[in-house]
């Protein structure tokens, strides 16, 4: 049986956070492979200050190169549309496949209000991260994994490494700030943000 794992988000920019959680479930999950997937618009969010696809699949490139396992996988750009986990999680299946899917808190708090939950359930094994230290969460995360246990069978596992507070919509603002960046996002893809312009960017930080 061969284990996979898929760590879907926008990626607008990937940071530090990303490639750490993605080596701990790697890790932790002990997958043979991980596939890290851009999607092309997000159903759960609005992209703010939005790149292209191509510039945030490229900086997804760069963030995970050279990490054994791991592909960036363009499925859900070339797909179009809303991006909906359970079609990457149908294009991915097998039944010598076991799928492990990776999101962070606020996600994993919402899995039951995704689009065919109960499928995402069955077809993968979720996993969640802290991406957050509030203590007050604790309790809310409890039941609802207990929540879900109850309703889909399914124990929903946790990755267990520091938190990295900063998100990457905290990272655009500083690069259009001015501010520096280059201890929270890989130098690869500074050096693409700034060679390409992105986020407001003027000059490198």
């Amino acid at each position: 049986m061969t284990r996979i794992g898929i760590y879907g988000g926008t990626f607008s920019p990937p940071h530090n956070g990303h490639v750490a959680a993605a080596k701990a479930f790697m890790e932790q999950m002990w997958l043979d492979f991980l596939f890290v997937v851009p999607a092309a618009v997000p159903p759960h969010k609005e992209m703010e200050c939005p790149v292209s696809a191509a510039d945030r699949y490229r900086m997804t490139q760069l963030a995970f190169e050279g990490i054994e396992g791991v592909y960036v996988s363009d499925m859900e750009i070339k797909r179009g549309g809303k991006s909906y986990t359970v079609d990457t999680l149908r294009e991915l299946s097998g039944e010598d496949r076991r799928l492990f899917l990776l999101c962070g808190t606020d996600m994993m708090l919402t899995l039951d209000e995704w689009h065919e939950a109960e499928e995402i359930f069955r077809l993968c094994y979720p996993v969640y991260v802290r991406r957050e230290k509030d203590p007050l969460l604790d309790h809310v995360i409890i039941k609802k994994i207990a929540e879900y246990q109850e309703k889909y069978g399914k124990i929903v596992r946790k990755i267990q490494m520091e938190p990295f507070v900063t998100s990457s919509h905290e990272i655009r603002k500083k690069i259009e700030a001015g501010e520096t960046v280059s201890d929270l996002i890989p130098p690869s893809v500074a050096n693409y943000i700034f060679d390409n312009h992105l986020y407001g960017s003027k000059e490198r930080s």
